[in-house]
């Protein structure tokens, strides 16, 4: 098994992803990565998570699976809404800050879990959610089918990403601050100031939202749609699971036989 640096040792994923240095990565830097991304995202991580709770649209009754929950601040919010939310995420120390601070919230869970292998069994859930986790996972396509698997027909998936603004003068400005800004701000308030060079390559390598929802039909999932916030900085994207087709009267019958 592959070991994590110390706690006292920068550790900083690349886009290789591999699993043990991107769970590290986000384990050392947990205390403080809820503070960091609203530094940095200038606020606008908020109103990113109310709109992907818009969409999840939580109701008492329900169950929801909100994987790569970090340390549950999303989790919270589809928990205020009624719902049993289990929040998963790959990085043990992400699963503990969390646990430490929401632990008083009943209906709240922490479990800790790999997008390519959760351990759920299938069709456990009305709605499966994912912000800014999906980016991570070193095999993508696998994780929407995992989600896929998890969900019950009918349920939701919402999956809230970094994407590619379309106006090509707004992402000039996007790509200046990634570049040359947020390096110099992520050294002021974060305790792993590397970590946020992999985050702005991560965005930089991603797909643009055609291409993303194009893996998300692949996967299985049906009804799929986007819509681009904050110009397109970010994107939501919106499918639901189909339900079984019925089976055909005599569809089994062996046509080879004598008529």
């Amino acid at each position: 098994m592959a070991s994590h640096p110390s706690d006292h040792e920068p550790n900083r994923a690349d886009l290789h992803k591999d699993p043990s240095r991107v769970s590290g990565m986000f384990d050392q830097v947990a205390a403080g990565y809820d503070r960091t991304n609203t530094v940095l995202s200038m606020g606008n991580d908020r109103f990113w998570r109310a709109a992907t709770t818009r969409a999840v649209n939580p109701r008492p009754g329900q169950r929801i699976l909100d994987l790569a929950a970090g340390t549950g601040a999303s989790s919270v919010a589809l928990a205020g809404r009624g719902a049993t939310v289990v929040a998963a995420d790959f990085s043990p120390g992400m699963i503990a800050e969390g646990e430490r601070r929401h632990r008083s919230i009943p209906n709240l869970s922490f479990v800790q879990a790999d997008a390519t292998d959760l351990p759920f069994g299938d069709d456990e859930f009305d709605a499966v959610t994912m912000s800014f986790g999906l980016r991570n996972v070193n095999e993508p396509k696998k994780a929407l089918g995992e989600l896929l698997r998890v969900t019950k027909p009918g349920g939701r998936l919402v999956v809230c990403e970094f994407s590619q603004p379309p106006s090509k003068a707004f992402n000039g400005l996007y790509r200046f601050y990634n570049d040359r800004i947020l390096p110099v701000v992520a050294k002021t308030v974060s305790s792993n100031a590397e970590a946020y060079d992999y985050l702005n390559e991560s965005i930089r390598d991603w797909p643009d939202q055609r291409t993303l929802s194009a893996w998300i039909r692949q996967a299985g999932w049906t009804d799929v749609a986007h819509r681009n916030l904050s110009m397109g900085i970010v994107a939501l994207h919106r499918a639901t699971k189909p339900h079984p087709q019925p089976r055909r009267h005599g569809a089994d019958r062996d046509e080879t036989s004598p008529r």
